[in-house]
């Protein structure tokens, strides 16, 4: 058996042949070059389409699309704020005229979603029934495995972390994104490092070296390195969050692994003793001892595994 697994992002589309044991056989990437709306669409079925003739030798039973966004299982179509006229875009239904093979499945899956599906196929909660992937970038989400289910949630936006209530008293900044990403996501460490910034009129530091307004995290983190103290101040807040943050995660979900990933996880991998040092201080006890906290093994491929894997699970179960 065969699948075809794709993940698509902000600036490119990634499809893969994959057999039931996650060996990749091929590979296909298309550039989106700044394409809009039904353009990305053919660039995601040019891939599908390519990886199909590629290999005739192969039997495709199923696809699974990883897309950086909601998935409206009700309706069948997507949202990804990334791409211009994917506001209510129907991916499924375009897959399928391309394809136009009725007994190939189709299954479609927020990017969180696909982490952590990723992860306990081949990565960090392999085997695992219950795994939270806590997925910190630019934003902040989160993909939920629990009893062997991926939650989804009314209207499919269940993992919105970002928006987790985590300080008070509640201020507006929190608006465009919510408290936890105000503080801990990539731009949410950037924006605190900026805003220190503008009050140090003093500072000569290493962030001193470029405009206030370019900050980046990574300027953060490359900072913290040579001990600087607002970047220390900046991250050791950041830990707090993610602390307390997974603590409520894994008070609520009882997970088995919880799951850093995202481009902060990278730089941030080094603080996970920190922050389960912190999460305990906050988390149902029984549950934090059980829990393992680690960071993504397989980031740069987590999507695609995860794409493969949801296309098996559908390929051999019905919904």
């Amino acid at each position: 058996m065969a699948v075809i697994g794709v993940d698509l992002g902000g600036t490119k589309v990634a499809a893969a042949l994959l057999d039931h044991f996650g060996n990749i056989k091929a590979k296909e990437m298309r550039l989106l070059n700044g394409a809009r709306g039904e353009k990305v669409g053919k660039l995601v079925n040019e891939a599908i389409l390519s990886i199909i003739t590629n290999n005739p030798k192969h039997s495709v039973k199923a696809i699974g699309v990883c897309i950086p966004g909601i998935v409206y299982s009700k309706k069948d179509t997507v949202w990804a704020p990334n791409i211009p006229g994917w506001g209510n875009y129907p991916l499924k239904k375009r897959i399928a005229a391309a394809i136009d093979n009725p007994r190939i499945k189709i299954s479609i899956e927020s990017d969180r979603t696909c982490y952590v599906l990723g992860e306990v196929w081949k990565g960090g909660a392999k085997g695992c029934q219950n795994a939270i992937y806590l997925a910190v970038g630019t934003g902040i989400g989160g993909g939920i495995l629990i009893d062997g289910r991926v939650l989804h949630g009314h209207s499919d936006i269940v993992g919105a972390t970002g928006w987790m209530a985590l300080q008070s008293p509640y201020h507006e900044d929190y608006i465009p994104c919510g408290c936890f990403e105000h503080y801990a996501s990539g731009n949410g460490i950037a924006l605190q490092a900026q805003k220190a910034l503008k009050c140090e009129k003093n500072y000569t530091g290493p962030l001193s070296g470029k405009p206030v307004n370019e900050i980046t995290s990574r300027d953060v983190f490359a900072a913290y390195d040579q001990d600087d103290i607002i970047a220390r101040r900046v991250l050791d807040k950041a830990i707090e969050m993610w602390g307390m943050g997974a603590a409520n995660l894994v008070s609520l979900f009882n997970p088995e692994k919880f799951i850093f990933g995202g481009g902060v996880f990278g730089p941030a991998a080094r603080f996970i003793p920190r922050i389960y040092g912190e999460a305990c201080k906050w988390g149902q006890p029984i549950s934090m001892k059980q829990v393992k906290f680690s960071a993504s093994k397989i980031e740069g491929e987590a999507a695609l595994y995860g794409a493969g894997y949801l296309a098996i699970r559908e390929s051999m179960y019905e919904r």
